[in-house]
């Protein structure tokens, strides 16, 4: 069954296209209408991270709802939300301490509530000066105004930009890019990270309440980690300064780079994380804020009170579904899975594309790899975005039976295409080759249309 124009009464992303019409997952492939199976190579958007038929999680979401689905949180708290917590700060990278986390629906709304956690920490301080947020271009926090704002992805913020409030941007660690010829990999790390040193400095110290950085860069830059030392410097940057570095593992965190935390891997803990994607992988809709000791110490030494309630936080079903994928994650290995997956995943698409005259750079971590399109290699010139190469090789990978993840913009906000692959945690060795197989075909059909 397709679903048009003519049939439906969804505001779909696209108001003119029809769309499969999705019936059933098996493994870690979707089935539509007409028995087509599609092979889910990003997770829809990173999301699906156990598949789409995962028993022990579609169980205890049953159970819970057997038990209780909604009851406010200004009258009760409920056990899924209270071990979910405890889960994840008792995984938290070192230096988070005894921090609290807070429950949302979407990445969105916990940068949202992460920035505005942010504020609230400085007036509790008797800081009230300190109103600037500090973020990277370009990078992509989330769809609602705050987080847009903050973002620094030039094509997503310009219909909005009327709406938007003023936040500073830095240039991103895109090594492809922006590190010099000759120049080594410390040294280029020093030299990005001191540019938000520079800025708050410009701005005045006293003013600047928080920086925010995803530890390896999704959507918008294509799955890019960090060189070696940035993140502890930035560390040492916000220290220095007085100013909350909020890490936004919405995409990268919760295993996909191959540790529960992305942050983990840079030997830094934030002050203030929002997560999401992984969090639930898909089984209901849920997102968190995780604050560091220092930040929930300073508000439960003053007002005691968030001043940023929600209505769904502490979901019974929402958090129940995400206290069992992360068991799972657990229990079963997967974080070794991803790294195994990931290497596989890293060696298959440098044998096939390293040498592809189109392909600039090939990028990521754990299972969260992306390939840079380029008209000329020597030059780095992107294709035109009128040519919409990226959404192309998606569609050509949906006429194969294989969903990836397409974005334009990396370039320069709006110029350069790149395709995201974000594989099932449980993926297969033959998903993994079948992954890349196909995406080749598809590249090439591309190309040649």
């Amino acid at each position: 069954m397709q679903y048009d124009i003519l049939m439906t009464y969804v505001l779909h992303r696209n108001l003119k296209s029809s769309l499969p019409h999705v019936v059933g997952g098996e493994g870690n492939y979707l089935i539509d209408a007409q028995g087509r199976r599609y092979l889910d190579a990003c997770g829809g958007a990173a999301v699906s991270c156990l598949g789409h038929d995962n028993a022990v999680v579609r169980d205890a979401i049953k159970a819970q709802l057997d038990k209780t689905a909604f009851a406010h949180t200004s009258f009760f708290t409920n056990t899924p939300a209270e071990e979910l917590a405890e889960f994840l700060i008792k995984r938290a990278p070192k230096g988070t301490g005894k921090g609290r986390v807070m429950y949302l629906g979407s990445g969105s709304e916990a940068m949202e509530a992460a920035l505005k956690l942010a504020r609230q920490y400085y007036l509790e301080r008797g800081e009230p000066s300190r109103t600037r947020i500090i973020a990277r271009a370009p990078s992509y926090h989330g769809n609602t105004l705050g987080a847009l704002a903050t973002g620094g992805h030039a094509g997503r913020r310009a219909p909005f930009q009327p709406l938007l409030m003023d936040v500073d941007h830095i240039d991103a660690a895109y090594d492809y890019r922006l590190r010099q010829d000759g120049e080594s990999e410390a040294d280029f790390a020093l030299r990005m990270a001191n540019l938000l040193d520079d800025r708050i400095c410009a701005i005045g110290a006293e003013n600047v309440m928080a920086f925010v950085a995803e530890p390896v860069v999704g959507a918008s830059l294509g799955t890019q980690p960090a060189p070696t030392g940035y993140f502890k410097r930035i560390r040492e940057i916000c220290d220095a300064h007085g100013v909350l570095y909020i890490a936004d593992e919405v995409m990268c965190g919760m295993g996909r780079t191959g540790t529960l935390f992305a942050l983990e891997q840079e030997g830094i803990a934030a002050d203030i994380t929002t997560m999401a994607k992984g969090l639930g992988a898909g089984y209901q809709p849920i997102a968190a804020v995780m604050a560091a000791e220092k930040v929930i110490e300073t508000i439960e030494n003053g007002s005691a009170t968030l001043w940023n309630g929600h209505t769904y936080m502490s979901h019974a079903i929402a958090t129940a579904g995400a206290l069992a994928v992360q068991q799972v994650i657990e229990q079963d290995g997967l974080l070794d899975n991803i790294r195994a997956r990931g290497a596989q995943l890293e060696a298959a698409l440098h044998d096939s594309f390293g040498q592809h005259a189109h392909i600039g750079d090939i990028r990521g971590r754990g299972l969260f790899w992306t390939i840079e399109l380029v008209a000329d290699k020597t030059t780095k010139t992107p294709f035109p975005p009128a040519a919409k190469l990226a959404p192309r090789i998606q569609q050509e990978a949906l006429a194969l039976g294989m969903m990836c993840y397409p974005a334009q913009g990396c370039a320069d906000g709006t110029a350069g295409d790149h395709v995201l692959l974000a594989p099932s945690y449980t993926s297969s060795p033959e998903e993994i080759d079948l992954i890349v197989q196909t995406l080749a075909q598809a590249v090439t059909r591309a190309l040649e249309a």
